[in-house]
This record gives structure tokens, C-alpha cells and sequence, in this order.
């Protein structure tokens, strides 16, 4: 089959691998009809999450159609030929976090649980194709992919759907949702979100659902602030102001927000001697994140509100406000999504036409043009928001 499969820093390539096989008596392999690139997979793209190893299969947002399952799985539970969209969160079901539906912190679905350890204390669950350390899975930029755990994670979906309505359940839909339901929303809100990225355009739409009376977006791209505001977000262009801070102060009447959602991450962009230094030591492997988002996130929100970390954040970073966390009465909360519970839910939402989660994408393309459109995305080239692969077409040049 075809993969897109990480080579080294900036080096992606298209191989042809062996097809997936079932391992265990609960994996499926799911004939894949469309996969992502997500923003996180940037950060394995720059070479500043460890533990990736050449000829790794990249990708965890991915969707398809069942073609085998294991004899362990009941036909109730996932049979041959059933439509699924599968979360990036492995999750055995059965462990101590799985029964309290903190899917993304599964005891056993990680089989390098002790390289996480080191670094974390404690190991989250695994993940598809997101380095050894969170599991060693082969990802979704594939063709066909094992899935673990098959009778837990998998959604099966109605017919008529179509796959850009629902591929975006596989992530970042729900974790834009999670980022909002994490900053304990309350009604007549003002909401300040980092990022808008795809999934700070999801943040953004669920904010206004879960009952914000103001969003306000920061960016620095105008075509991605123009989908900010198309989401009903007031926007920021870090660029042209001098304090993103003192701004948000200005806009709330120097209260701050009452909810602040960093959708950004390990990567944040932005000015001043701080940045620089982030930059530096991020590349001098002596600072593993770039935490502009989260400190301006930490400063600006009001006393007693609460700071919402979605963006992904790898490592140990330098200069964290903590006196200003402390002192403001702050409350932080953050998680790689807990898929299982926000799914099903947000599906229902698509099949009301609430919402329709196809608007982020930019790039429809043949998988072959995977390692050109991870460069693209990278360097938000051609109004980049969303690139959705086709394992299936050819490697001709698409719209």
C-alpha cells in the first residue's frame, strides 16, 4: 500500500509498505477514504517531538470503510463494511482512566509507556502515528491502518454523510470543542482564543455554542482571521499591536477575558526578545516549546478565569508566570482530547446542520502530493487552512 512515511526533519515521502495485518484478537483494518495533515503533525515535521524513527507512517486523522476485523470483536460492536471515522486517541476501554472516560489517559494502550514516563511521570494513552514514545503506531496516511482496540474507538457513521463533513470527528472537531468545554464557559462569556488554525476555528464556533456573548481571535494571517470573523469572532493581528495583552485589557474594559484558550501550542509565532530567546533555545534542543500563547494567555485573563490548553506542548519550557497563575486565582485546564465522549454528540450537531465542519478545508489532493502540501501547510502557502489526502487517486496535480 501507499504511506506517507516520515524520512527525517522536513523529509517526507510516499513508500510502499506492506499492507496491515490483524495482530490482536480486537484490531480492525479499516480501507482508509480520506486522512489529514493536522497541525501536530508540523510539529514531527520539524524534528521537535522525540522518538520518531525513519520509515514511520505519519497521520492520525483518518477515516474509512472496516474490510477485517478481529475474533474478538463482536458484529454489535464493528463488522465488515461498516463506515467509521476513527479517533487519534487509543483507548483499551477497560483500565481505571477508560471507566472514567479519560479516554486520552488509557493504562494500556501504550505499549512504551516507561520512554513516556521519563519525561511525563505518567504515560497518556497511545496514539496513531505520533512517535515511539506514545505508542510506535503506524499512522493514517495510508491506505489501510490497524486500528487498536477496534470495538472502542471507531464511530460507525450513517450513510450520506460525506467524508469532509465527518473526517474532522478523527480530531480536530472535537478538540476544538474540548478546548471550549475546558474553559468552563458560562453564558455571556468573553472568550480570548490563541490561534486560528483549524483548531482554533473550532474553538471559536463552540465557544458561541456552549453560550460566549465575545470571541476574540489572535493571528497574524488574514485569511485566517477572515474565518475567524466569518465564525463571529472579533480578531486581533498580533502583528500590528504592540502588547497582545494590553489589547485584550483594552477590549474588556481592563478586566481581561473571562476564558482564554491557547489552540496555538509548542510552535507559537511572535515579537520581542522573549520570542527570541524561545527561538533560540528551541533550536539549541535546551527549551523543547515556544510558550508565547501560554504566557500571554496566563497574563491576560481576569482574575479567577479560567486558561484552556488544547494546543499541544511537548516538553519542559522556561519562563511560565506562574506568580501571575498563583496570584490571579487561575485555573488551567488541559488534555489531549478524551474523544469517545464529544463524537457522537458533535455528529448528531452535523446531521442537525448546526455545523459544517468542511469549511476549514483548502487542499483537496492525491496522497502523492502529501510531502509538497506538508511544506505548504508549514509555511501557510496558498491559504492553507485544512489539506484532506486521497489514498486512492492518482498523483495528478488537484484543485
Amino acid at each position: 500500500m501507499k504511506a506517507v512515511c516520515y524520512m527525517g526533519v522536513e523529509k517526507m515521502r510516499v513508500e510502499t509498505v506492506p499492507d496491515p495485518t490483524i495482530i490482536n484478537p480486537r484490531d480492525a483494518i479499516v480501507r482508509i477514504t480520506s486522512t489529514c495533515i493536522c497541525g501536530s503533525d508540523l510539529h514531527l515535521y520539524d524534528g521537535l517531538v522525540p522518538t520518531m524513527e525513519q520509515g514511520d507512517i505519519m497521520g492520525h486523522e483518518f477515516m474509512g470503510e472496516v474490510v477485517e476485523v478481529g475474533p474478538g470483536i463482536k458484529p454489535d460492536k464493528l463488522k465488515v463494511g461498516d463506515r467509521v471515522v476513527v479517533p487519534f486517541t487509543i483507548a483499551c476501554g477497560n483500565c481505571f482512566f477508560c471507566k472514567r472516560e479519560l479516554w486520552s489517559c488509557c493504562n494500556n494502550s501504550n505499549p512504551n509507556y516507561w520512554i513516556a514516563e521519563e519525561m511525563m511521570g505518567h504515560s497518556p494513552s497511545g496514539l496513531f502515528g505520533y512517535t515511539h514514545m506514545l505508542g510506535g503506531y503506524a499512522g493514517g496516511q495510508a491506505q489501510y491502518a490497524r486500528v487498536p482496540f477496534a470495538d472502542v474507538g471507531p464511530l460507525k457513521l450513517p450513510d450520506g454523510i460525506p467524508d469532509e463533513k465527518v473526517v474532522f470527528l478523527s480530531d480536530i472537531h472535537p478538540t476544538g470543542y474540548f478546548g471550549a468545554v475546558n474553559a468552563d464557559i458560562e453564558g455571556g462569556d468573553t472568550v480570548a482564543i490563541w490561534g486560528c488554525g483549524p483548531v482554533g476555528q473550532f474553538a471559536i464556533r463552540s465557544a458561541f455554542m456552549l453560550g460566549a456573548e465575545r470571541v476574540i481571535a489572535i493571528d497574524r494571517f488574514d485569511y485566517r482571521l477572515r474565518m475567524a470573523q466569518d465564525g463571529g469572532a472579533e480578531t486581533i493581528n498580533y502583528e500590528e499591536v504592540d502588547d497582545v495583552v494590553q489589547t485584550l485589557k483594552d477590549m474588556t474594559g481592563n478586566i481581561g477575558p473571562d476564558r482564554c484558550i491557547d489552540a496555538v501550542g509548542m510552535e507559537a509565532h511572535g515579537h520581542g526578545l522573549l520570542y527570541m530567546m524561545d527561538r533560540a533555545k528551541q533550536m539549541a534542543k535546551i527549551e523543547m516549546d515556544r510558550p508565547i500563547a501560554l504566557r500571554q494567555a496566563i497574563q491576560a485573563c481576569r482574575k479567577g478565569g479560567t486558561v484552556s490548553v488544547p494546543g499541544v506542548y511537548a516538553g519542559f519550557d522556561d519562563k511560565i508566570p506562574m506568580g501571575a497563575f498563583m496570584n490571579k486565582a487561575l485555573v488551567m485546564k488541559t488534555g489531549q482530547t478524551h474523544m469517545m465522549r464529544f463524537m457522537k454528540p458533535l455528529l448528531e450537531q452535523i446531521q442537525k446542520g448546526d455545523i459544517d465542519p468542511s469549511f476549514v478545508v483548502s487542499h483537496r489532493v492525491p496522497i502523492d502530493r502529501a510531502p509538497e502540501m506538508y511544506k505548504i501547510f508549514r509555511d501557510k502557502k496558498e491559504n492553507c487552512t485544512k489539506v484532506v489526502l486521497d489514498p486512492w487517486a492518482d498523483g495528478a496535480k488537484a484543485a
